[in-house]
């Protein structure tokens, strides 16, 4: 054999052998297309029908129960001073701002002199008539006189009774010169300053009756048969604490625009409730029968809410949702898979429509 030959002899010899090695090393270790063929392990859970609790929730603006507008009736008097400011507390009855008397008191001592004139012409024509009262008829003074004695008579306590009167209606005016409280309560507002001029038609106070503030919570047509006062709610607040009230009034009006209904929610007596602010209020004695998924079952896409469902046959599809209320981690159905279907939860991220899955029954989601 030449040398040729030989050196070609062994190439092939090598060839051969580096393919045996590469055979059997794909023997030995499966590819990375035989791993994606496995089937993925996936958790589902059971679509099932269950009263949500809660489920109703509604948001609004915290207002006075009873709000009272402070003005006064008098027209043209100048405020003198003003005893609270905005956020006070004040009791029934407490002033609260003070008018300018300097005039009424001149005009009250003007009064009181002209009574006391009337009444001294009042009981001079008084002893008049009563000099006469035994000579009617004796011829002693003509009856005209007589009876024109005593019509003097009756006319000075008729001017006596006039002055009284517009005494007492001045004297009112002074106790009116000092504004006060109809309600203990905070007070919301103050326009009241002082130089202005006082006009009935001014509110110069605005309190909250007794402190007490609720939720004004507009709430779907729908849901509004749910309700009833005295129920329960969850509030809240938009520094993240709850508190506990009773719905008090249901407004029996819905708006013909938005679809929805005023609930009104007595709320406790608390400083960190403030008139105007935000509230969201959880109905905790509201439930209804719902067809319910987990929280983690539904997923959003650009086509919407989704749920994906598994086949008898062990295939997922994606199945499209619309949801309602939200309570306790679950979520309302209100079209979609019927009560008894088993949906993905976590996993289904990661799955495709038809794509085979190995199932997990999720511990405490089976029916």
């Amino acid at each position: 054999m030449s040398r040729a030959a030989s050196l070609r002899l062994r190439c092939f010899t090598a060839m051969v052998v580096l393919g045996l090695s590469v055979m059997g090393c794909s023997k030995s270790k499966p590819s990375v297309a035989s791993q994606a063929s496995e089937p993925l392990r996936v958790s589902v859970t059971p679509i099932r029908l269950e009263a949500l609790k809660g489920g109703v929730t509604a948001s609004g603006l915290l207002t006075p129960r009873l709000e009272a507008a402070v003005s006064t009736e008098l027209n043209g008097y100048r405020i003198a001073s003003v005893f609270v400011d905005q956020g006070a507390e004040v009791r029934k009855g407490q002033p609260l701002a003070r008018l300018d008397d300097t005039l009424l008191k001149s005009q009250i001592a003007q009064q009181r002199a002209v009574l006391a004139q009337q009444e001294v012409a009042a009981e001079r024509a008084k002893a008049q008539a009563d000099r006469v009262a035994d000579l009617d008829d004796t011829g002693v003074l003509p009856q005209e006189q007589i009876a024109e004695r005593r019509l003097s008579a009756r006319s000075g306590d008729a001017a006596v009774k006039a002055a009284e009167a517009q005494l007492s209606d001045l004297l009112i005016r002074e106790e009116m010169m000092t504004v006060r409280s109809p309600v203990a309560g905070r007070v919301l507002a103050r326009a009241a300053r002082p130089g202005d001029i006082s006009a009935p038609a001014n509110v110069m106070f605005r309190l909250a009756a007794d402190d007490q503030i609720e939720l004004n919570a507009e709430v779907p047509e729908a849901d509004l048969n749910q309700l009833h006062p005295g129920d329960q709610a969850e509030v809240t607040l938009s520094n993240g604490r709850k508190v506990l009230g009773t719905i008090r009034v249901i407004s029996p009006e819905v708006d013909s625009q938005t679809k929805l209904g005023g609930v009104r929610i007595n709320l406790p007596v608390r400083g960190d409730l403030h008139f105007g602010g935000y509230g969201k209020a959880a109905f905790i004695n509201s439930a209804h029968p719902a067809r319910v998924a987990p929280e983690g079952a539904v997923r959003f896409d650009a086509d919407g809410a989704s749920v994906m469902t598994l086949g008898a046959d062990g295939r997922v599809h994606k199945v499209p949702v619309h949801t309602g209320v939200r309570a306790h981690g679950l979520v309302e159905l209100l079209d979609g898979p019927p009560v008894g279907t088993e949906v993905l939860l976590g996993g289904g991220a990661f799955v495709l429509d038809g794509d085979r899955v190995r199932a997990t029954v999720t511990q405490g989601d089976a029916p």
